[in-house]
């Protein structure tokens, strides 16, 4: 269970610090070299433009060759770009934490980065021994058995009352779907546009896997519990299982029925049963990629034949996959502690080998984009107005505005994009 009271989110902060590394006597060597960094940045800038101040007072401006996302970028020391070389993402998010770099909306900066992300190459990754302190770091929080509860614990486990306060009504953790439907019934008028999208996004994940002539369902990763709800009302058996304390105390407080659904505390590879449906939102990011084939046995193993499951992932483009995989970024280190994006290609051939036919692909990126902004909206909100519960400090406030921004650039830029599938299970 969380802790209460002060230092709420401090295990975060603290499994970040793994991965810090001081620029120290690394500034003092390339010192004479600093403009050499902006050079390489501005060769692989194909499209978009920075406007930069420089700590010497002076401006300059990268890219600017072909229209796309145009930053402005206050450079207040040349420590960041030290970190920005050598650590990569975290480093540049160390020098934010630092003040040593400050934008009015580093969003489209991260989406430039994003958008650029082939041309600038390793310009903007952790290397030699900062990416293998990286590698390593991230090899602490692998997801074994007890590897995966620790990970879960430390961020869902933050307190459903932080998440109530941004989240929204839905209190679902993962895009939203916009633009799918007609529009909200009379029933329907008092939701917001999120969390309208929201109830879309979990109608197109059932509708999927037929959840009203299903019989039984299981979710893997049951979130605060919408999804599991929705399909008990649609008139399926469903078993929701999740590790995190926080989330299933909240949705057996919510639920009518005790016996459906039905909210089980157990891991993914624990689970053993036979389903007409499966349905998982946003979970597999969370496995890293030893465990994908874990996944899909899972899936096969639970799926009876001619069943149906549907899958919500965030992937991350192919073309810079090797080089996410082969370090650690800023969201594995502070944010989510054992997570890897999914390679689209990989996860859909271990799906297929296994006998899951990979249909009905829908890609939506920009939605999540749209989403990230929205709480990033109702953060701010909740901050401003002295919502959020005691013990979450300034620093920790900070992280959690950059990594919402962090997240919205990756998608806008289309480096990352989300999907909805359905598996089928061969007969």
């Amino acid at each position: 269970m969380r802790a209460e009271g002060i230092g709420r989110g401090a295990s975060l902060l603290s499994a970040g610090a793994r991965f810090e590394r001081s620029p120290g006597w690394v500034a003092r060597l390339i010192a004479p070299g600093f403009h050499k960094v902006l050079d390489r940045i501005d060769a692989g800038l194909e499209s978009g433009t920075i406007m930069g101040r420089l700590p010497d007072g002076s401006t300059r401006m990268l890219g600017g060759r072909a229209p796309g996302f145009v930053a402005e970028v206050d450079l207040r020391d040349w420590r960041a770009l030290v970190r920005l070389a050598t650590n990569g993402s975290i480093g540049w998010y160390q020098a934010w934490e630092a003040g040593e770099w400050t934008s009015p909306d580093p969003v489209p900066l991260f989406a430039l980065f994003m958008a650029n992300g082939d041309a600038l190459g390793e310009t903007a990754r952790a290397r030699g021994p900062f990416r293998l302190a990286a590698r390593f770091a991230h090899w602490l929080n692998r997801n074994t058995h007890a590897g995966a509860e620790r990970n879960i614990h430390a961020h869902y486990d933050l307190g459903n009352d932080f998440y109530a306060q941004w989240l929204g009504q839905s209190m679902c953790y993962s895009s939203a779907l916009f633009g799918e439907r007609e529009g909200p019934s009379q029933a329907e008028q008092f939701l917001t546009e999120l969390d309208y999208a929201q109830l879309t996004k979990v109608t197109a994940m059932l509708n999927r896997v037929r959840a009203d002539q299903a019989g039984s369902l299981l979710e893997i990763g049951c979130g605060w519990g919408m999804l599991a709800h929705a399909a008990a009302a649609m008139g399926a058996r469903v078993d929701a299982i999740s590790l995190s304390d926080e989330q299933l105390a909240f949705c057996r407080t919510k639920s009518i029925d005790p016996a459906n659904p039905r909210f089980l505390k157990q891991d993914y590879r624990d689970a053993h049963g036979q389903y007409n449906a499966i349905v998982s939102v946003e979970m597999v990011e969370a496995l890293g990629r030893e465990y994908w084939p874990t996944f899909m046995d899972c899936m096969a193993r639970n799926l009876k034949p001619g069943g149906r499951a549907a899958i919500q992932f965030i992937s991350m483009k192919d073309s810079l996959f090797d080089a996410y995989a082969s370090s650690a970024d800023f969201i594995q280190a502070y944010v989510f502690p054992g997570g890897l994006l999914i390679r689209t290609s990989e996860f859909r051939r271990l799906a297929e080998e296994r006998g899951l036919a990979w249909t009905d692909q829908n890609d939506f990126g920009l939605d999540y984009a749209d989403t990230l902004r929205i709480w990033r909206d109702q953060f701010d909100l909740a901050v401003t107005e002295g919502r959020l519960p005691a013990g979450f400090d300034d620093r920790f406030v900070r992280l959690w505005r950059y990594y919402l921004m962090y997240c919205e650039g990756g998608f806008r830029g289309g480096g990352i994009d989300v999907h909805q599938i359905t598996l089928v299970k061969e007969l």
